[in-house]
């Protein structure tokens, strides 16, 4: 029977609010923020986040039950490092451009094809999220905690925070938090969860 472990829950909230302040699907729903209702936004990306969690820490219990406990913490090794190389190559390119720009090419297609707010919110950042950062953190902690529950109920609390913040907030967020600070950190967070899986591995 799946057992809730509150210490996995808090620990995987700011992990994962960390991780999804300074990326895409983030930004996303601040700009649909714009477009329509602030409540039905937040909707449309918490029904968008919950599916996301839901595959993320259902991929991370079985690669527990599949693979060997080592081969767990190299996998999780790997993906942490190559989760961290993402932020940087988003740091990298967010020197030549906006990052609250960068979705909007798919933003306006979905609220063109959709009427409603919540739904063209649910479409983007179900497109979005796909391979994203958070989805891989998802999937490593669930591997690595053997409590995916708590990780999946953690990083919804995480992702709807943040989503809220975004539709709240607006541009006011980034004006208050610097974008590339935030970027930072999560490498720095990642680049330990890389050398802890990695002395765990070995």
């Amino acid at each position: 029977m799946a057992v809730l472990d509150p210490l996995v829950v808090a620990g995987t909230v700011p992990l994962v609010a960390v991780a999804e302040l300074p990326d895409k699907t983030m930004f996303a729903t601040l700009l649909l923020s714009t477009r329509g209702r602030p409540a039905a936004v937040w909707a449309g990306a918490a029904a968008a986040f919950t599916v996301h969690v839901a595959f993320a820490a259902t991929v991370g219990a079985a690669l527990f039950h599949v693979l060997p406990h080592r081969a767990v913490d190299a996998v999780a090794a790997g993906l942490f490092a190559a989760g961290a190389a993402l932020v940087v190559a988003e740091l990298w390119r967010d020197r030549r451009r906006d990052p609250a720009e960068a979705d909007r090419p798919l933003v306006e297609r979905e609220m063109v094809h959709h009427r409603k707010v919540a739904a063209a919110a649910f479409a983007v950042i179900f497109v979005a999220e796909w391979g994203d950062l958070t989805q891989l953190l998802v999937a490593n902690l669930a591997a690595r905690s053997h409590s995916p529950l708590s990780v999946a109920l953690g990083a919804l609390v995480g992702l709807w925070a943040v989503a809220g913040l975004a539709v709240v907030g607006g541009r006011g967020v980034l004006r208050v938090v610097p974008v590339r600070a935030v970027r930072l950190v999560t490498v720095l967070v990642l680049v330990a969860l890389c050398a802890a899986s990695t002395a765990a591995a070995a």
